[in-house]
């Protein structure tokens, strides 16, 4: 005789976000299972993002703080649009791998290994690249053609630190930055100014 074992709790099959609680270094608490619905598990955001900035480039993210039903399930996603000449400079995620699926253009895209071998490749609509966890990383529109690619990650909160704004779109000291990065003065006061940093 077969014996099942009925449970009207939907606890240990997902962890939606709790939008309203303080996120931990883990995801963020459980909504309760009464206030979960449908739309927790569905997100409709991933549409052309506006390019008309410095980078000319967006990411739309759908990660936990927008699309609470990936909370705790070790996945997310997000699209990437470059326009022409558009560029994500060099960056990394501390908490996640990534994959990049070109869907429109030519996106040349690398990453630095920790022993500092690059690897980089031309990549056009259908090819899939991935990026390993925590390497610096970038992509690129060289062409004269709008481009566009969907991003996979291995957390549903990847993390960002783009190098640029780390080293210049703050208030670390300007020769601190001369003296790490063996740039000149000039190059480091053109580079705070033109990303909001200050001295």
């Amino acid at each position: 005789m077969l014996c099942f074992r009925l449970s009207s709790s939907d606890a240990s099959d997902f962890c939606v976000a709790d939008l309203t609680a303080p996120q931990g270094p883990i995801g963020y608490a459980c909504k309760t299972s009464e206030l979960v619905t449908v739309n927790d598990f569905v997100f409709s955001g991933l549409r052309e993002g506006n390019t008309s900035n410095l980078m000319k480039a967006a990411v739309t993210s759908a990660f936990s703080a927008q699309f609470p039903g990936v909370n705790g399930l070790g996945i997310s996603v997000a699209r990437l649009d470059l326009a022409v000449g558009g560029v994500v400079p060099m960056h990394t995620h501390p908490r996640s791998s990534e994959i990049i699926v070109v869907v429109r253009g030519r996106i040349t895209a690398g990453f630095v290994s920790s022993a500092n071998k690059v690897y980089y490749k031309a990549l056009r609509s259908g090819d899939v690249m991935v990026f390993p966890q925590g390497l610096l990383h970038f992509q690129i529109n060289a062409r004269k053609t709008p481009a566009s690619a969907y991003l996979s990650f291995g957390s549903p909160s990847p993390g960002l630190q783009v190098l640029d704004f780390a080293l210049f779109a703050n208030d670390l000291p300007s020769d601190i930055v001369k003296t790490t990065t063996f740039l000149d003065d000039v190059q480091v006061k053109k580079l705070k100014s033109l990303l909001g940093g200050t001295d």
